[in-house]
């Protein structure tokens, strides 16, 4: 009987030290996507996504609400740097009812554009089309 106390004991440690471990991989694997998404590099953001998904099971709406680029999300991100393509894809990968959703301020993507006069953004148009 102890000895399987100690053995479930053991597991349970190991298995909270390993989803630490995982979370801070996620976060290292994610570290460069703001640079990716500025510099417009749709080709790389697509590896990058890729190999989330792969190496951590995550889709881009797991992670898209915690990422923050100097306060702005990916899309707006991408709209401030006029990088269409990455901003498209990101556009395109995100889920209808996901992009429609206010972010961290309460504001939808498409009333900050407005806001920040952003509205002949052709991100704006692909998001318009998309919703």
């Amino acid at each position: 009987m102890l000895k399987i106390v100690k053995t479930s004991i053991a597991i349970a440690a190991t298995s909270l030290m390993m989803s630490g471990v995982a979370q801070a991989d996620v976060a290292e694997a994610l570290q460069n996507i703001c640079t990716i998404v500025k510099a417009d590099d749709k080709g790389e953001l697509r590896k990058k996504m890729k190999r989330v998904q792969s190496d951590y099971r995550l889709k881009l709406q797991d992670y898209y609400a915690g990422i923050s680029c100097g306060g702005n999300s990916l899309i707006r991100t991408a709209m401030l740097n006029d990088a269409v393509e990455a901003g498209t894809l990101l556009v395109k990968k995100m889920p209808k009812s996901d992009l429609s959703t206010p972010e961290q301020d309460g504001k939808t993507v498409i009333a900050w554009a407005s806001e920040n006069g952003l509205n002949a953004s052709p991100i704006m148009s692909v998001l318009n089309d998309r919703i």
